[in-house]
């Protein structure tokens, strides 16, 4: 007990004391995101949709204020065709995986009834590729590349008249799909006075045929006076432009007029400023979560209620995964064991029916060969007579040709005993 008594002095001496500030620390959780964040990068994906000639790719160059180099497109092609190109761009320390989606052709076709169907697969098609690797055993969702359109910008005409049906269709189509955010494309074609009647026109006809467009998030208090006064510019008026016009001492994207110039980033010119706040600067992450929360999920939900998956039973008692995978395999071995037994059966049938024509052909065979072996001895029975009845001609011709030599003979002998 004394050793013991001596040993605890020492070891207290050795300990080192923390002193207890109060602070835990884990108020560095957003500042860990945002390193780990900016570590990894982010990804955006957009889509464009409108008619050729509405000025899609010169607006991407202008929001990104980048040359993406896009090649126009032609108005002769047979469908509409969508290409997506993806690039890697970086602003301060951030990176950006953006891809850019264009419609090739979306509207040039003289018949536009399935127009929207190659915008809808494509969309469903990056869903499909995610829940694939989803359902992978060995999953790598960090690194794969997540193509789902984060949001459509589609971009209306502006005639000053409302939206044309295949824009009602393809809205109605999509808004289940993707974040949807409608802007009027050259803007500068159209009056201030024609704009504002032709956004109002554009929202009742969008809230008659029940087209759900992109609300941004006033649940957040930083941004929610800013959303709700944008909520209420939409559709936005864009203008988009590669040259730089100088005006006064600056240099800025502008497009130039015998009447004047059309500055891009001029409020009071157009809205593009306001769609650049709202699609990069204030909600492209609300964009992203909303794309996995929201429509990801419902693409989700019905791929998997197809697969014949469910969540509860014909009680309303909770089912597990594994409970529902047994199920299905029990019921997938039952119908393979039913098709097994059908197939089987169908072969006996068609063995049965085979042998049967079979015998048939061979009962015809030996129809015909008995026809035919009873045709060779008629024939060959006449061909006997035939030789028999020459033969005996033969033998007549020969008799008849004797009996004419002696005739002969006889004849010639009388005429000369006469002389």
């Amino acid at each position: 007990m004394a050793a013991v008594d001596v040993e605890i002095p020492k070891l207290e001496q050795n300990l080192r004391n923390l002193k207890l500030a109060g602070h835990v620390g884990f108020d560095s959780l957003p500042d860990q995101l945002v390193n780990k964040s900016v570590q990894s990068g982010f990804v955006f994906n957009i889509m464009c949709i409108g008619e050729t000639g509405l000025g899609k790719s010169t607006l991407m160059d202008t929001l990104f204020n980048t040359s993406f180099e896009s090649a126009p497109s032609p108005h002769t092609l047979p469908s509409v065709k969508l290409k997506a190109h993806t690039y890697e761009l970086q602003e301060s320390s951030v990176r950006l995986k953006l891809t850019i989606c264009d419609t090739v052709g979306y509207g040039d076709q003289i018949n536009k009834d399935d127009s929207f169907k190659a915008v809808v697969d494509y969309i469903d098609a990056q869903f499909e590729a995610y829940l694939q690797e989803e359902l992978k055993i060995k999953r790598s969702l960090s690194s794969c590349h997540d193509s789902r359109i984060h949001v459509c910008l589609y971009f209306i005409c502006p005639t000053g008249h409302g939206l044309k049906s295949l824009d009602l269709v393809c809205m109605k189509k999509l808004d289940t799909k993707v974040n949807i955010i409608p802007i009027i494309a050259k803007a500068d074609t159209i009056s201030k006075s024609e704009l504002q009647r032709f956004k109002a026109k554009i929202i009742q006809e969008l809230s008659n045929n029940g087209v759900q467009i992109y609300q941004f998030p006033t649940d957040d208090e930083t941004v929610a006076d800013t959303n709700s006064t944008m909520n209420t510019h939409v559709p936005f008026a864009v203008v988009g432009s590669t040259e730089f016009v100088r005006v006064g001492s600056k240099s800025m994207r502008a497009r130039q007029y015998p009447w004047g110039t059309v500055q891009v980033e001029n409020e009071s010119h157009c809205d593009f400023v306001k769609l650049r706040e709202m699609l990069i600067r204030t909600n492209m992450e609300d964009m992203r979560e909303k794309t996995h929360t929201k429509h990801y999920e419902l693409y989700r939900q019905k791929r998997l209620e197809q697969m014949g998956f469910t969540d509860v039973d014909s009680d309303n008692k909770p089912v597990s995964f594994q409970q529902t995978f047994e199920a299905k395999r029990s019921n997938h071995l039952a119908e393979l064991q039913s098709k097994e037994e059908e197939v089987r059966q169908m072969f006996v049938q068609r063995v049965k029916e085979k042998e049967a024509e079979l015998k048939d052909s061979e009962k015809d065979l030996h129809a015909k060969f008995e026809k035919l072996k009873k045709d060779h001895s008629e024939e060959k029975r006449k061909l006997e007579d035939a030789r028999k009845k020459l033969e005996e001609e033969f033998v007549e011709f020969n008799r008849r040709k004797a009996q004419m030599a002696t005739h002969h003979t006889l004849t010639l002998g009388k005429n000369k005993k006469g002389k």
